[in-house]
């Protein structure tokens, strides 16, 4: 019988909940996503998923330089690793944006920039960029359907665009386009995303006719991203695919994607003859979603999530279920981004044992600055 491929051999020396990653699962996934698009220089990876410079090196690594990002210690450890093109995929405001000017000051060989969707954003932005005597690339975030952030594409998002491509210590380099709401088969996908590009096209033209050129597009996540990677010339941000979770095996079947990072856990307890108690509470697993929508358990995926505490997950087993105190189980998050977050490091798995250990060290709010 062949050995399933996460058991770990010296999983006796690892203690739970643990977050742990499989470098080789890692290296094959960025492969794959690099034959899914004609062009990786189209490819701005988002970092929000694993948060490390490992991963980060490894992409470099693979040709691709350029990134995008939530936060300001994501965007440090980028810079950190070498990135030589970050963008905020945020609009810094208040202590962050000056904490964003001395980013760009403290790391000059990245090219740095951020989102804007307001007037009142866009001059304090520049107010604090000329004052630091320095000009930084910005992209009009566009609201296409997910209702988060952005303006919608229309006279006063063209408004915007004419005033940020005017504006002191401001460089207009195009549109950022997330489509987050998108769900579904592929096709439900694209039919949403495509209608949603359709009012980012409609907005290029529109500058395209009034002189400006050499707009750039920053479109989409990990459920879009087969749809924008045929767009030609757009820049595509999934994130999710290095590690891939549960919920995109469950929705993006398509997608050739491998679980590269898991949590280990083990059981605890045996609270009644039915139900088996493992530590891996909220602390441990995004739990954002439903309890049912939380883990699955690759070696025992028939165990029903009954309730979940800081630091415990009971589980119904069912009669005569044979789970003893010490048991170790492992578990897809259904989301591995917030999830990862979660842990200070990982344990990295080779050749079936745990080999090293790999900071999350963009899991804070600062690294530095």
């Amino acid at each position: 019988m062949q050995k399933k491929w996460y058991l770990i051999e010296n999983i006796d020396e690892l203690d739970s909940p643990a977050l742990v990653i499989y470098p080789e699962r890692v290296k094959e996934n960025i492969y794959t996503i690099k034959r899914m698009i004609d062009d990786p220089q189209r490819l701005r990876p988002h970092a929000k998923t694993h948060k490390t410079k490992e991963v980060t090196q490894l992409m470099l690594a693979a040709g691709i330089n350029k990134f995008k990002c939530a936060t300001i210690a994501e965007a440090e450890m980028l810079a950190m690793c070498g990135a030589s093109d970050v963008l905020l995929a945020y609009q810094p405001i208040g202590p962050k944006l000056q904490r964003f000017v001395q980013l760009t000051q403290q790391y000059p060989s990245t090219h740095f920039a951020c989102l804007i969707d307001n007037t009142t954003s866009a001059e304090a932005i520049a107010r604090e960029f000329v004052a630091a005597g320095a000009t930084i690339s910005v992209y009009i975030d566009l609201n296409v359907g997910q209702n988060r952030t952005g303006i919608a594409p229309g006279e006063q998002a063209v408004a915007l665009y004419k005033y940020c491509a005017q504006a002191s210590g401001l460089a207009m380099m195009g549109l950022h386009a997330y489509d987050g709401h998108t769900r579904g088969t592929l096709e439900e996908r694209r039919t949403a995303s495509n209608e949603a590009f359709a009012k980012v096209e409609a907005m290029q033209k529109t500058l395209q006719s009034t002189g400006y050129s050499d707009i750039k597009i920053i479109a989409g996540g990990t459920p879009s991203f087969p749809v924008h990677a045929k767009r030609a010339g757009v820049e595509c941000s999934p994130g999710t695919f290095v590690f891939w979770d549960q919920s995109y095996l469950d929705q993006c079947t398509e997608q050739p994607f491998h679980p590269a990072a898991l949590v280990v856990t083990r059981v605890i307890s045996l609270p009644n003859s039915t139900h088996i108690c493992v530590d891996l509470g909220h602390k441990s697993i995004a739990a954002e979603n439903d309890i049912s929508k939380r883990v699955y358990f690759l070696d025992a995926p028939n165990l029903q999530p009954v309730s979940q505490s800081e630091e415990h997950l009971v589980l119904h087993a069912g009669e005569g279920h044979g789970y003893q105190p010490g048991d170790v189980l492992y578990g897809i998050p259904h989301h591995v981004c917030p999830t990862v977050a979660l842990y200070d490091s990982a344990y990295t798995v080779e050749n079936g044992k745990v080999s090293g250990e790999w900071k999350i060290v963009a899991r804070n709010r600062t690294i530095s600055l």
